[in-house]
């Protein structure tokens, strides 16, 4: 991922309703959810909702289809995992790191050892 896709993505991201939709999408998982709904369960005015997923949709965080009369949003999963490596590249001054482990640089490892 290029820095300025980053930049785009976390921009799109960097606003309470938008970071509420794309969250509640990765959450619906890949059958996603229609506008309707998602307007629904967030509280958030049909008008504006349109405003924040057109965002989300330029930063390519999400991606839509037409299903019958609705459309039907969902995360673009392999554009947050890059973005997540974007941010993750190269973490821990070269430490390994797994899920579970706190990422402590090498030289903080060596010191307490």
């Amino acid at each position: 991922m290029k820095s300025t896709a980053a930049i785009s993505a976390l921009g799109a991201l960097a606003q309470e309703h938008r970071l509420a939709v794309f969250r509640k999408l990765v959450q619906s998982g890949e059958s996603g959810m229609a506008a309707g709904a998602l307007a629904e369960a967030l509280g958030i005015p049909a008008s504006s909702l349109s405003f924040h997923l057109a965002q989300l949709r330029h930063a390519g965080l999400i991606l839509h289809q037409r299903r019958h009369r609705s459309l039907i949003y969902r995360a673009n999963y392999p554009a947050m995992n890059a973005l997540l490596g974007y941010l993750t590249e190269n973490c821990c001054a070269g430490a390994p790191c797994d899920n579970d482990a706190a990422c402590v640089p090498m030289e903080q490892e060596r010191q307490s050892a």
